[in-house]
Formats: structure tokens, sequence, C-alpha cells
């Protein structure tokens, strides 16, 4: 039961909630951000790049392992004039697999959505110090400058009140 009530104690410590609540307002300002980001900025920079969408770009690579598959086929016939068998349905299905795409698109499109994020944070952060300082810079309560006539006054004063005390 003391497990219980120390975890309850530490999840309701001011910094855990505050951490829960950024946790969540972050999660959906990523999502405005990605929005913002694939609905309104990249159609025009695509359109600029003709009509480019970033994350179908992709590059075939089967062609590095067409290549090792070369020399592995070169060694494994080798094998098979030794061991005298051979499987052609296996080197069929081998020959006719699917390409390997390489989508730099999409890791291109990610590297924008965190720059835009980047950016929106920034300045955010930029509107809550500068809203800080205006909160700090505000005037104290301005003190009435005394005149020299004052101020001699006073300290007659205090010297009048000190006599009266010692007497």
């Amino acid at each position: 039961m003391a497990f219980f009530k120390e975890f309850r104690e530490f999840a309701m410590r001011g910094n855990v909630m505050d951490m829960a609540v950024g946790v969540i307002i972050g999660g959906a300002f990523g999502k405005i951000v990605s929005s913002l980001v694939n609905d309104i900025l990249m159609p025009p920079i695509g359109a600029l790049l003709g009509n480019t969408d970033f994350t179908s770009l992709r590059l075939d690579i089967s062609k590095i392992r067409d290549a090792s598959k070369t020399v592995t086929d070169t060694v494994a016939q080798g094998v098979q004039t030794i061991a005298g068998s051979a499987d052609t349905a296996v080197q069929a299905a081998e020959t006719a697999s699917e390409p390997i795409w390489w989508n730099y698109g999409a890791f291109i499109q990610q590297c924008v959505d965190f720059v835009i994020l980047a950016f929106c944070v920034f300045l955010m952060v930029k509107l809550m110090n500068k809203l800080k300082t205006k909160k700090a810079q505000e005037p104290a309560p301005v003190t009435p400058k005394i005149s020299k006539e004052e101020e001699l006054l006073t300290e007659i004063r205090d010297l009048l009140r000190e006599q009266q005390k010692k007497s």
C-alpha cells in the first residue's frame, strides 16, 4: 500500500503534471506542424520542382543485390557441378524477387518537417521570452524624489526625536 501512496505523491507533483501536459500538447503541435508541412508548404514546393512529391522519390538499388547474386550464382554453379544437383525452382524465385527501394524522399520530407517544427518551437520560445522580459521590465512604483529642503527637514525631525528619547 505504501508503494501506491508513494506513486500517487510522485504523479501528483507539479512538474510531473506539467511534463504530461507538455507531452500531450507537443504531440498535438507535431500533428499541426506535419499538416502544415504536408498540406500547405510541400505542394507549392513540389510544384516549383516540377510536381515532385518528396515521399515518392526513391531509387531502385536492386542492382546491388543482383550483382552480389551473380557472384553467389557463380559459386553455386561450381558447387552444383561438384554435388551434381540443382534446384531450378529456387533460382527462378530468387531471380523474380521484388526490387529494393531506397526511399530518400521520405527522409527529405522528415528533415523538412523537423526544420519547420524546430523553427516554430524557436518562435514560440522567443515570444515567451519576450513576454517575460516585458513583464520583468514593468517599472517599479516610483518613489517621489524629495527636495533638499524636505531632506533637511526630515533630518531635523529625526534629531528632535532622538533628543526627546534621551530626556
